[in-house]
């Protein structure tokens, strides 16, 4: 929509400005798969995300399961239930170089302000994350669009599971979150996860990734 918009905009110079828009679209594309392809999703184990404080059951797992052409769909939205608070409990199907979050709110006061993100804990809830020190502390912004907050590399290089706590927002009494993402380097499978990751093949667009994951095990000597 923008597109047409700003092309009609400058009727004149009509040439150059089509090529220089072209240019740029291609750029922004070439960086778009570059971030798409950096982004552990076949390697979150879904079926293992836990969130609590959930206004409806599974959506924390819904929108980690969005794909990176979906994150800018409303739906599913993972909303907070009895107040703002949001914990989840994220494991990888093997170890996992964290460089990245990647998250997509909104700019109103239903956007999460602080996460804390505590490292390989899958056992945490609302009262034992009050006396644990996060592994890393990030400030949210209020944004429509995705955004990319860099975590500490030297922290995060051995990550098999990660429990994410939204303690506030703006204001509002709910939290919404609509896509959340992991870009990082994959490192090697644990014993059991090939064997969840052939079992969610279950359709032929799932097939190229368990391929990938599958040659890269053989790489390893798996």
């Amino acid at each position: 929509m923008s597109h047409h918009h700003h092309h009609n905009h400058s009727s004149h110079g009509h040439g150059d400005h089509g090529h220089d828009h072209d240019h740029d679209h291609t750029e922004g594309q070439v960086n778009e798969d570059a971030d798409a392809a950096k982004i552990l999703w076949k390697y979150v184990d879904f079926e293992g995300i836990r969130t609590l404080n959930e206004s409806q059951s599974n959506s924390g797992a819904m929108i980690v399961e969005k794909t990176w052409p979906q994150r800018l769909e409303p739906e599913p939205v993972l909303t907070s239930d009895a107040d703002e608070q949001l914990l989840m409990s994220i494991p990888f199907t093997g170890v996992v170089r964290l460089h990245e979050i990647m998250i997509r709110t909104s700019d109103d006061d239903t956007a999460p302000s602080s996460l804390k993100i505590y490292l390989n804990r899958n056992d945490l809830d609302f009262s034992s994350t009050s006396d644990l020190e996060p592994t890393q502390e990030l400030h949210l912004s209020q944004l429509n669009d995705v955004q990319r907050i860099p975590v500490k590399r030297s922290s995060f290089g051995n990550t098999y599971c990660l429990t994410l706590f939204f303690d506030s927002n703006y204001g509002s009494g709910v939290t919404n979150i609509y896509w959340l993402a992991f870009k990082g380097e994959f490192m090697h499978l644990n014993r059991e996860p090939v064997e969840i990751l052939y079992e969610k093949a279950a359709n032929p667009k799932d097939h190229a990734p368990v391929v990938g994951i599958k040659g890269m095990s053989t790489g390893l000597g798996l």
